[in-house]
């Protein structure tokens, strides 16, 4: 797997072939993260994906594990970035932002979730 530099060279990041990839490994206790809206997340999301919205995220963040990775989503990637690096500055340091997001994973034909349907 790799993990290549954000933009500001200190964030981590993984495509979302690559997060796919990982969270289907036998071993892996990484979870998938989603910071959407519910609007947005009721409707579709990534398999497995577990929503604690950026609105709320601060007052929630006791429910994000520090130990084990943390692969962030959003729809395109901007939100996940920001929540990536607001767990980095709290000590959290297996957080990684999905680029691409929902968007990007769906459009990929990764395995989604359509509740509302």
């Amino acid at each position: 797997m790799t993990f290549r530099p954000f933009p500001d060279a200190s964030l981590p990041e993984m495509t979302v072939r690559e997060a796919a990839s990982h969270l289907a490994e036998p071993e892996t206790t990484a979870i998938l993260l989603d910071v959407r809206e519910p609007y947005e997340f009721v409707p579709r999301h990534a398999q497995g994906a577990v929503n604690i919205p950026m609105s709320e995220f601060v007052a929630r963040i006791a429910e994000v594990p520090q130990d084990r990775e943390v692969l962030v989503i959003c729809e395109h990637g901007s939100r996940s970035a920001d929540v990536v690096r607001y767990l980095m500055r709290q000590g959290y340091t297996q957080a990684i932002n999905v680029d691409g997001g929902t968007e990007m994973w769906e459009s990929a034909g990764l395995p989604m979730e359509y509740p509302a349907k």
